[in-house]
Order: structure tokens, then sequence, then C-alpha cells
């Protein structure tokens, strides 16, 4: 899929989204305020905090798919993950904000807890029920797209549906006589906001710090260099995460008697076949080592390494 194509999808996916994160918002918080649900009040700043962490999604997606320039020859793929962590802090001050307000009512004059009303429930199962398709919707479109940022966005949607089920379960205890229950749900909420909001920093901060691809990964591309003509050995294999996409450093061993037209070629074929094998690889930077038959320092001899 071509870049312009791989944006436009990302954002269609974002607004139709941020569309439904909005609509249920309005409802949730009146269905709340109407039903004196303190769950579904909290369930509703959820979903607004959905809107505003999809916002940061676009914002993100769009800066990081601008070509490289003279300031920035690398590109501008960590955006993305700055944008994740300015979300992830978004998502921790919105669950501490209900989670504190849930521990309060828990320990406040129990005779002030209201019983919720059934509107309440009735808007946790369409929350449900809502926030889940869109969880599908945005998933099945991060897979297309390979796109972190998209996936962290359908994580959020998945995060809601279960905070709306926390909600659903606070809401039916309160009606069936133990009002605590309310303020409990909103606790247990928060817990889920919190969760998600530290995954999300964890995983942008792993693809900021020049993390390495999976062993799993690395040895697949050990598997494609062997493949190719003129490869003798793998003395060196460094792989390092830039956002969503990923730097190799190879360093090869090649037939020390080569002219330097063939040990181009032979890093060629290398360079060619991990770019087009492993799409997220941005560049592939290959250096030749001379190799005569017999030396002591032959990849083979050490443990498999070629």
């Amino acid at each position: 899929m071509v870049k312009e194509q791989h944006e436009n999808l990302a954002m269609r996916v974002s607004a139709v989204t941020i569309l439904g994160n909005l609509v249920l918002t309005v409802f949730k918080l009146a269905a709340g305020m109407i039903a004196h649900s303190g769950a579904m009040i909290s369930d509703a700043v959820h979903s607004a905090s959905d809107v505003l962490s999809t916002f940061v999604v676009i914002a993100g997606v769009k800066l990081s798919g601008k070509e490289s320039d003279k300031e920035h020859p690398y590109g501008h793929e960590r955006l993305e993950c700055v944008a994740a962590v300015i979300l992830s802090v978004m998502l921790a001050i919105t669950g501490a904000g209900i989670g504190w307000a849930g521990i309060q009512n828990i320990f406040g004059d129990a005779a002030e807890l209201v019983i919720p009303g059934r509107l309440a429930l009735v808007a946790a199962v369409i929350s449900i029920v809502s926030k889940e398709a869109m969880y599908w919707y945005t998933r099945n479109a991060a897979k297309k797209l390979d796109s972190s940022a998209l996936m962290a966005d359908a994580w959020h949607h998945r995060s809601d549906a279960l905070s709306s089920v926390g909600s659903f379960v606070g809401i039916l205890g309160a009606r069936l006589g133990v009002p605590v229950l309310d303020p409990v749900a909103s606790v247990v909420i928060c817990l889920f906001i919190l969760k998600a909001a530290v995954d999300i920093f964890k995983d942008a901060i792993s693809k900021m710090i020049d993390t390495a691809c999976p062993e799993k990964v690395e040895e697949e591309m050990r598997e494609v260099v062997k493949a190719q003509d003129g490869v003798l050995g793998i003395d060196r294999l460094q792989t390092r995460l830039f956002g969503d996409r990923v730097y190799v450093e190879l360093d090869i061993a090649a037939d020390a008697n080569a002219t330097l037209t063939k040990a181009h070629d032979v890093a060629v074929r290398v360079h060619d076949a991990i770019e087009e094998t492993f799409p997220k690889v941005k560049h592939c930077m290959v250096h030749v080592n001379p190799f005569e038959p017999g030396q002591k320092n032959c990849p083979c001899e050490n443990g498999g390494a070629c």
C-alpha cells in the first residue's frame, strides 16, 4: 500500500471512531446524570479521552509520515512515539482523576450514595457493543497498515469496552441493593485506564531508545542474508527500532579475492533482499569483510554465526 493510501485509510478510520466516541460520550454522560450513576459518568469521561487520544494519533501519523529533510535526515517516524507518550500521560491523568473520585465516594457518607437508574444499565450495554465494534474495526485497519498508533487506539476502544463491563456490573450491583459497588466500579475503570496508559508508554519508549527487533525477526534476517549468492558468513547483525520502522546494520564476509565490483554486487543483493523481504526496514547498511578459506575467524567456526 502506497504512503498516501496508508495515511488516507488511517484518517478515515480515525474520523469514524471520533464520531462514534463523540456520540457515545454525550449519550453516556446524559445517561449517567439522569440515572445518577457515577460509574457511567466516569465511563463517559473515558470515551471523551478516547476522542482526544484519536486526535493525538492523527497528529502522530501525519507528522511521522513527513519526508526526510536537511534537519531530520533519518525521517520523522519517532514523532508517532512522541504522540503516544503524550497520549499515555493524558490517559494516566484521566484515570487518576476517576479513581480519586471513586475512592472519595467509597469512603464518604454511605447515605449519600444514590442507586443508579435503569437507563445507566442500558447505556452500559450499548457502550460495550459499540466499543467492541470500534476495537475490531480499528484493529483490522492497524494490522493492514502495520500501524502501532492505530493498534494502540484499538486497544483504547477495547479498554473502554471492558470498563463499560465494569460499569454494568457496578450499576447492576447498586440496583440490587449494594450502592457502594457503583463507585467501586469507577475505581476498576481507573485501573483499566492506567494499565492502558502504562502499556502505551512502555511501547513508545522502547521504540525511541533503539530497541532491537525480536530475536525471531533477526534470525529470519540471517536466513535471508545467508541465502544470497556470494555471502560466506555474517560477522555482525544489529537492528534498531525507529518509530514503526527498522534500521539494519550488517557486516558480511565475502571472497577476499573478489573484485571491488563483485563485492559491491554481493552487498547490493543483501541490501535489496532485506528491504524487500521486511517492508518495515527503512534502510539496511551492509559492510563487506574479506574472507579467505581456512581463516580462523570464520563465522562458521564460531558457533554458527554464518
